[in-house]
């Protein structure tokens, strides 16, 4: 069945609609950042680039790291922007674009997040690099899909239960790593744990500026919220939808932070660029091993 117009949109010069890509231009392993500058704070440490791509806040190179072919992609910043990301990552690889209709055979990408984030647990320090083994979102996107099989809704259920979870918010949804990019990244040094994602950066993490929060101890609650010996262990905006889009459309994903600040202690890493570079330098030599 070929696709309508009107779902599967084209520019003009035959790209796919917001990230202005097309088939050619993408590897099977993406990495994804949210701020577009640092793509180049990515690729500056590629031994070439192919092509270079950008169109609002999307910013798209492709290059090639220790003859790893790789790209990286600037999402913005928020599970909104990671529905168009993903959704459309995929089209350029399982849609063909000529005919407009879903290619026979599946391509499955390698997505990796680098990311920075913020640690709710005392014992988990300012400028360590966490490993998200599941993402708890509490942004609604997945439930505009049919995903009941991919989520872990026993968790979803513990946490709800555990925090009282207003009603009138959107119902959390849980989600797993790919296991296999999972034991691959893992080290002694790095840390795992659950990721909240949340809506926002100020009231939904729990920051009080001008206006109250809903629930002021919700912090407090995730902090100390234990299902089946895991916990949560940081707060970011992606992950979430990157895991949840990702395993439904048969994708590989894993989200790599490099904790800046800890809310338990009140402290901010005093190097974050620093961090975050030593954060991709050691992923990119994971993924040109893949």
């Amino acid at each position: 069945m070929t696709l309508a117009p009107s779902e599967f949109i084209l520019n003009e010069d035959g790209s796919i609609y917001h990230l202005h890509l097309l088939p050619h231009q993408i590897a099977q392993t993406i990495i994804t950042v949210g701020d577009p500058d640092r793509v180049d704070t990515v690729t500056q440490h590629f031994d070439s680039i192919e092509c270079s791509v950008q169109k609002r806040e999307f910013k798209t190179t492709t290059g090639a790291y220790k003859g790893k072919r790789i790209t990286v992609i600037s999402t913005g910043i928020g599970t909104d922007n990671i529905d168009i990301v993903l959704n459309e990552l995929d089209a350029l690889v399982n849609i063909d674009f000529k005919t407009q209709m879903l290619k026979p055979e599946h391509t499955a990408l390698q997505i990796i997040r680098l990311g920075t984030s913020g640690s709710i647990q005392k014992d988990i320090p300012v400028d360590a690099v966490l490993l998200s083994e599941k993402a708890l979102g509490f942004d609604a996107l997945l439930h505009f899909y049919q995903s009941k099989t991919v989520r872990d809704q026993d968790l979803e259920q513990a946490f709800v239960a555990h925090t009282n979870w207003n009603p009138e918010k959107s119902i959390p949804y849980a989600v797993s790593a790919s296991a296999s990019l999972l034991k691959h990244f893992k080290t002694e040094a790095h840390y795992t744990g659950i990721t909240a994602t949340n809506v926002g950066f100020y009231g939904p993490q729990g920051r009080q500026l001008r206006l109250k929060t809903e629930d002021s101890t919700l912090n407090n609650k995730l902090e100390t919220f234990k299902h089946k010996g895991e916990r949560i262990t940081n707060l970011e905006m992606e992950t979430s939808g990157i895991y949840g889009l990702s395993t439904l459309l048969g994708h590989q994903a894993l989200s790599v932070n490099a904790i800046l600040a800890n809310r338990a202690t009140g402290v901010f890493s005093k190097n974050p660029a620093n961090t975050v570079n030593q954060m991709i330098i050691a992923a990119l030599d994971r993924i040109a091993l893949l």
